[in-house]
């Protein structure tokens, strides 16, 4: 037992009070008794002695473990007006034991903790939300101001360059209002406010019609798009606006990040019984390990510099994923850099 948790001990605490003082009367009833030189009886003076010295040992203690009472009852009350958030003054204490005293400051202590920890990491999101944000649109931004500053400048007059610059301005603005689209989605979807729709749809009609959208574009990029070639219709449930976003999105990316020499992306449908689950493969660059369980975060680019190159919001994969969650399904990607990366998700079969 320490010094301090001894002394914090009522008992312990009466008795070394209540020793000092015997030894002290004790001696001054000595230092009497030699100098008056008066005769005691000395069994009555020891029996009186000792009762004297217990009652003030029971005295002293009592008086000590009520003081002792009164300061943990007023810090346990403390401790649960911190805690709840309620007035504690008009109710008891549920312990003034010591240990369970320590063991609720432990845990309020550690809530405390916990509270600053997400204070903290909502702190630090927030400033990367803000700073990634200022970054996407910088650069659009900044694109329009070349361009215009040029054509005040004089370029203006040349038929040549006046369309060129108007028609990069104006993709500028383009990709402005694209992200600035998607952040308005993916805050409605965060926030439970955008309504999903639940019909019944062909999911492998809508992939084909999907696809199509994509014709100019693999062959622009020489990426073979392979879809289920099969008149089968996989009946599901869901919202096929939103689910078409998912396959846009989806498709957008693997045929970005596939291979510019043999590059392909192939699409299959299985069913599962109870689910469809849809996969999107591409032999592109791949991702790497340490990137795959941040690839669906806002703004998170596995390749900043060629990411923004290649355009995007950076909140593709992020709607992607609050969509497919909105659905009550899961949403997943296997990857290995330079072999290429796989996208899966699942939808409910129609009933």
């Amino acid at each position: 037992m320490s010094r301090q948790s001894r002394l914090d001990n009522p008992l312990l605490l009466s008795l070394l009070i209540t020793t000092i003082l015997g030894i002290a009367s004790y001696s001054l009833f000595y230092l009497a008794y030699f100098i008056s030189g008066m005769a005691f009886s000395w069994p009555f003076f020891l029996s009186l002695h000792a009762f004297v010295l217990l009652l003030c040992f029971l005295l002293i203690w009592r008086l000590t473990d009520r003081f002792i009472y009164e300061k943990i009852t007023l810090i346990y009350k403390n401790i649960h007006n911190l805690k709840t958030g309620e007035d504690q003054s008009s109710k008891p204490p549920i312990s003034t034991d010591l240990d369970a005293v320590s063991k609720e400051v432990s845990e309020w202590d550690s809530e405390r903790t916990r509270e600053l920890a997400g204070l903290r990491e909502r702190e630090t999101y927030r400033r990367e939300f803000i700073g990634n944000i200022s970054h996407e649109l910088k650069t659009p931004i900044f694109n329009i101001q070349g361009y215009l500053l040029t054509l005040l400048d004089g370029a203006i007059d040349d038929p040549e360059i006046n369309t060129r610059y108007l028609t990069r301005a104006s993709k500028s603005v383009e990709r402005m209002i694209s992200i600035i689209n998607d952040l308005e989605l993916i805050t409605r979807l965060e926030s439970g406010i955008l309504d999903i729709k639940m019909v019944e749809f062909d999911l492998n009609q809508l992939l084909k019609e999907t696809a199509e959208l994509f014709d100019d574009m693999s062959k622009e990029q020489s990426v073979e798009l392979r879809i289920p070639n099969t008149k089968q219709a996989f009946w599901v449930e869901g919202d096929p606006q939103r689910i078409e976003q998912v396959l846009v999105n989806l498709l957008n990316n693997a045929i970005k990040y596939s291979k510019r020499s043999k590059g392909f992306v192939e699409v299959k449908l299985y069913d599962m019984h109870q689910n469809v689950l849809v996969e999107i493969s591409d032999n592109g660059l791949g991702i790497p390990e340490k990137d795959i369980p941040r690839v669906f975060e806002r703004f998170y680019r596995v390749d900043k510099s060629r990411a923004r190159d290649m355009g995007g919001s950076g909140l593709g994969l992020a709607i992607v994923k609050h969509i497919i969650e909105a659905h009550r399904q899961t949403i997943n990607v296997r990857s290995a850099e330079n072999v290429g990366s796989t996208f899966s998700f699942t939808l409910r079969k129609a009933s």
